[in-house]
C-alpha cells in the first residue's frame, strides 16, 4: 500500500541526531497517556481506533444511504461547518478527477457533492441554489448539537426548496442528519420527521470525525469506496501504534516539531502542488490550530 512517507533529511541543519533521540521519553511519556487516557481530553480519544472499532451495522447503514442518494438525485447537498465537512471535502476532491464538479453527470456517474453552511455568504447559497435549479437533490446535514448557526441557517434554506420541490413526506426521504445519538436540537427534529440518522460519537472530536458518518456518508455517495478507505486506516492504525521514534515517522513528525517550536520556529507551512489537495491544507489548518492553539501556544499553521 502506498503510503505517506515523512522526510527530515532538510533538517539536518536545525536539528541534530541527539535532540530526536533525547526526546525519546517524552514520546513515550505521551504515548502512555493517550493510550491509557490519563492526559488531558481523554473523554475524546476514540478517533484512536475509529478504523477497527466502528458500528458496522450503522457502516452497512452508510453505504445503503449513498446508494439511494446516488439512484434518486443529482446533487448532495452537505450541510456543516469545521471538522463537519473538511475531512470529507478533502477525501472527495483527493479521490475524484481534478475538475469533478465541472464533469457531466454521465461522466462523473455518481451524485455532484457540495458543501454549504460554513459561511453566511449569501452570495455562496444564492449561487448553490441557482446551480441545484430543478435537479434532483437531497440534503445531509452534520451538526453535534443542531444550534450552530451557519448550518442551522443554510440548513432553513435548503429544507424548505426540498420541501417545496417534493412536498414534506418525500422531502423528509432526502434528509439525512448526522447528529448525536441522543440529544441535541438536530436528533429531536430528525425523530420527529423521520429522517435517515447516523451517529456522531461521543469520543470522537469533529476535527477527527472524517472516519465516522460525518465523512463516510458524504465519501460513500461520491462514488468513492469507503471499505477501502477503512482498510487503509486500519493498516495506518497498526503502523503508527509503536511509540519507538526510529519506527514510527508521526512520532517523528511530532518530536520536530516540538524541537523546533522550543528553538523559536512558532509557524509552519504546509505546501503542496496538486489542486486537488487544497482542502488537505485546509483540513491541516483546522487540525493543528484547534488541537494546539491554546493559550496563545502551539505552531501557528498556514
Amino acid at each position: 500500500m502506498t503510503q505517506v512517507k515523512f522526510d527530515s533529511s532538510a533538517l539536518k541543519q536545525f536539528v541534530h541526531d541527539n535532540e530526536l533521540g533525547e526526546m525519546q521519553a517524552m514520546v513515550k511519556a505521551a504515548d502512555d497517556e493517550l493510550r491509557n487516557g490519563t492526559g488531558a481530553g481523554a473523554a475524546y480519544r476514540d478517533w484512536l481506533h475509529l478504523p477497527s472499532e466502528y458500528d458496522k451495522d450503522e457502516f452497512e447503514r452508510i453505504k445503503q444511504a449513498a446508494k439511494k442518494i446516488q439512484s434518486d438525485s443529482d446533487i448532495l447537498v452537505v450541510i456543516g461547518i469545521g471538522g463537519s465537512y473538511l475531512g470529507a471535502q478533502m477525501a472527495i476532491d483527493f479521490l475524484h478527477n481534478t475538475f469533478y464538479q465541472a464533469q457531466d453527470a454521465k461522466d462523473r456517474k455518481y451524485p455532484l457533492v457540495i458543501f454549504a453552511g460554513n459561511s453566511l455568504s449569501s452570495t455562496y447559497v444564492h449561487d448553490l441554489l441557482q446551480l441545484i435549479g430543478d435537479k434532483d437533490f437531497s440534503v445531509n446535514v452534520v451538526s453535534k448539537s443542531g444550534t450552530t448557526t451557519e448550518p442551522s441557517i443554510a440548513f432553513r434554506i435548503f429544507k424548505k426548496k426540498l420541501i417545496e420541490k417534493y412536498g414534506l413526506e418525500e422531502a423528509n426521504k432526502r434528509i439525512y442528519a448526522t447528529t448525536d445519538k441522543a440529544k441535541g436540537a438536530l436528533k429531536t427534529e430528525a425523530d420527529a420527521n423521520g429522517y435517515e440518522s447516523f451517529v456522531i460519537p461521543d469520543g470522537v472530536g469533529g476535527r477527527y470525525s472524517v472516519l465516522c458518518p460525518v465523512g463516510l456518508l458524504p465519501i460513500a455517495a461520491s462514488g468513492a469506496d469507503i471499505d477501502q478507505l477503512m482498510a487503509g486506516a486500519a493498516q495506518a492504525e497498526q503502523d503508527y501504534v509503536d511509540p519507538d521514534l526510529s519506527k514510527n515517522e508521526a512520532y517523528q513528525y511530532a518530536a520536530y516539531r516540538n524541537i523546533l517550536y522550543r528553538k523559536g520556529y512558532e509557524t509552519e507551512l504546509l505546501e503542496n502542488y496538486e489542486p486537488n489537495m487544497r482542502m488537505f491544507a485546509e483540513w491541516w489548518k483546522q487540525l493543528a490550530g484547534e488541537s494546539e492553539g491554546k493559550d496563545q501556544k502551539g505552531i501557528y499553521p498556514s
